[in-house]
């Protein structure tokens, strides 16, 4: 294409060089032929050239163009890929350091070898017996609480004859008076013996170190209504306490029964008869003293009972150990008043002070139910207390029991 240009360019010039040559206005040479020129008027006319002789103005000769190839289609170019990121490269792991060698331990001595201990001997198997107790159910398939119940149990009287000779001499429990914040030494002997028995038995927590106190009561028999008030106060002052309970009294009071175990307290054990001297009783006695409040609980209550108080305090080693041996805490105090007697009570103003003056830290409360003092200085007691620094815990948040 660009060659074909070129060509029809040059032959435009030379046909305009030709044109330019010939000079405007003057005559045409006269052809060959013409009578009014000849030689002889002295002019000089030139030849013309051969018909094939190239002139001025004649182009020379032009090849022809070539057939122009039809242009080939441009293939699209390929998209560019895009270059893949180059990877960091991954930093280079220092060597670790050439741990010294770790010098060669001296061989240990030999040890000359332990004489062999003598085995001890094995203690001998004392014979036990099993104790049932006819449990009268209620509401059968019932309770009474709206629990699910639970089964009458059997208990396993370990050493029934007390061949062991674990000492059965009557103990009457005693405190002392406590001053000052201080328990009496009697209660601090009380809970040295006890922690020796090896058994469960708290008379004095002499382990937690803040000032903590457990708030207990006795209800051998209602009177007066004052259990609904003393759970009722107790409710307000959002107060935990423990209700150790003889079997006549749960079978005549299902309802503040009931109350105490969904209110969240402790309902303890106080046997079946209260008797006045558990000492005297053998294992298997004691043992059935145990059962029949425990299975009524657990029958017409649904409530599985755990803490036990002998009645009046009166105890032996014999007795405490057949208490731990079917699973239940001993439970004593620390602080009491002469609150039992209905018909001569200290008064108000002197309950209170009694009490309060023998606060101390760790301290197991005693209060009996049927008093119409303990329940007039129950509220005043509680925040006296909690002014003082101190807090009321269930039994079950002692942390020592074994």
């Amino acid at each position: 294409m660009k060659r074909y240009v070129i060509l029809s360019l040059c032959f435009i010039l030379l046909l305009s060089a030709c044109v330019a040559k010939v000079p405007q206005g003057e005559e045409q040479l006269p052809q060959k032929g013409d009578s009014s020129i000849s030689d002889d008027d002295g002019i000089n006319i030139p030849t013309p050239p051969a018909p094939d002789a190239p002139g001025p103005c004649t182009p020379p000769d032009v090849e022809p163009e070539k057939p122009v190839e039809p242009e080939q289609p441009v293939e699209p170019e390929k998209p560019v890929e895009p270059e893949k990121p180059v990877e960091p490269e991954k930093p280079v792991e220092p060597e670790k350091p050439v741990e010294p060698e770790k010098p060669v331990e001296p061989e240990k001595p030999v040890e000359p070898e332990k004489p062999v201990e003598p085995e001890k001997p094995v203690e001998p198997e004392y014979e036990s017996i099993g104790v049932g107790y006819d449990t009268v159910e209620v509401n059968p398939g019932q309770t009474f609480t709206g629990r699910p119940p639970l089964p009458a149990i059997e208990y396993k009287v370990v050493d029934y004859l007390n061949k062991r000779g674990l000492d059965t001499k009557k103990v009457a429990f005693s405190f002392g008076a406590a001053k000052n914040g201080k328990p009496h030494e009697i209660t601090v002997n009380n809970q040295k013996a006890f922690d020796g028995y090896g058994t469960n038995a708290l008379a004095w927590d002499n382990k937690t170190e803040e000032k903590v106190l457990y708030l207990t009561f006795d209800n051998g028999y209602e009177y007066k209504n004052l259990t609904a008030q003393i759970l009722d106060i107790l409710k307000e002052k959002n107060v935990p306490a423990a209700f150790f309970c003889t079997l006549n009294y749960f079978e005549d009071n299902p309802e503040l029964t009931s109350r105490m175990i969904n209110e969240g307290h402790i309902v303890g054990n106080h046997t079946v008869h209260h008797p006045s001297n558990s000492a005297a009783l053998s294992r298997e006695k004691l043992a059935l003293e145990v059962l029949g409040v425990h299975n009524y609980l657990q029958v017409n209550f649904g409530y599985e009972c755990r803490y036990f108080r002998f009645p009046a305090g009166v105890y032996s080693e014999n007795a405490i150990d057949l208490v731990n041996s079917v699973g239940y805490r001993s439970v004593f105090w620390s602080i009491a008043h002469t609150d039992w007697d209905v018909d001569n009570q200290p008064g108000v103003e002197k309950s209170f002070k009694t009490v309060t003056e023998r606060l101390h830290p760790g301290a197991v409360i005693l209060l009996h139910s049927c008093s119409t003092d303990n329940v007039a200085i129950l509220g005043d007691f509680i925040d006296y207390a909690i002014e003082q620094g101190y807090t009321f815990r269930s039994l079950d948040q002692y942390e020592y029991w074994k």
